[in-house]
């Protein structure tokens, strides 16, 4: 089994970090080759896509979010935790998914529904 982390960026532009974008977006296809390649051997291939969680990486964008979160940015109207991360890839990681393979797990409160 192979689960791997990408971010919400896969998704969501953001025009001063192109490159993170594009190299989360290579993760998601990725994810899709693998799993259409490897599923004849077994190995099942999942994707987790993390959006804001508090870590030392967000610590300096941490009144961004904050406005955002309190804006209603995230139907979840708080930061995610590296915990919540971890519960996501044990998910995959449980026989309850024997019958998938190149799925996604958003992770991100809700931020990637889109809302009018």
């Amino acid at each position: 089994m192979i689960v791997n982390i990408s971010s919400c960026s896969a998704e969501v532009a953001s025009v001063n970090r192109g490159e993170y974008c594009v190299s989360k977006a290579g993760i998601s296809m990725l994810t899709k080759l693998f799993a259409v390649r490897l599923a004849s051997e077994g190995i099942r291939v999942y994707e987790v896509r993390p959006g804001v969680i508090r870590t030392d990486m967000t610590a300096g964008v941490s009144e961004k979010y904050d406005r955002l979160i309190a804006q209603g940015a995230f139907p979840i109207a708080r930061w995610g935790t590296p915990e919540d991360v971890a519960k996501a890839v044990r998910t995959f990681c449980s026989e309850d998914f024997a019958y998938t393979t190149g799925s996604c797990i958003d992770v991100d409160g809700g931020f990637h529904i889109r809302t009018l």
